[in-house]
């Protein structure tokens, strides 16, 4: 069955780095769109990523921009969010998704949660002052 699973969330200090990873299962990984999301206390699930295999077109939110990079390696069936200069506002449990059946981020909607059909569990990040 079609599987997400993040790792590689943690505590870290402000200004310090962490790689997160998703390793999907279930599915060609040759055909794929994901997406990194995060959910903060009080706050609505927010698009930061997505990469696919139709071009590997990063795409990232703004509040990321920069200090995130996404990247995929298709032989380990996993996708990266490498995230640099974290800041406390950072903080959140972050997923990743998959577009189903497809395999191109939504140009116009890669960043909403109804573009998604498979969930990974999430993986928490805090980052402290």
């Amino acid at each position: 069955e079609l599987q997400l699973v993040e790792s590689g969330g943690g505590l870290v200090q402000a200004g310090g780095s962490l790689r997160l990873s998703c390793a999907a299962s279930g599915f060609t990984f040759d055909d794929y769109a994901i997406g990194w999301f995060r959910q903060a206390p009080g706050k609505e699930r927010e698009g930061i990523s997505c990469i696919s295999s139709s071009d590997y077109k990063p795409y990232y939110a703004d509040s990321v921009k920069g200090r995130f990079t996404i990247s995929s390696d298709n032989a380990k069936n996993t996708v990266y969010l490498q995230m640099s200069s974290l800041k406390p506002e950072d903080t959140a449990v972050y997923y990743c998704a998959s577009v189903v059946a497809v395999s191109a981020c939504p140009s116009t909607a890669w960043n909403m949660i109804p573009s998604y059909d498979l969930w990974g569990q999430g993986t928490q990040v805090t980052v402290s002052s």
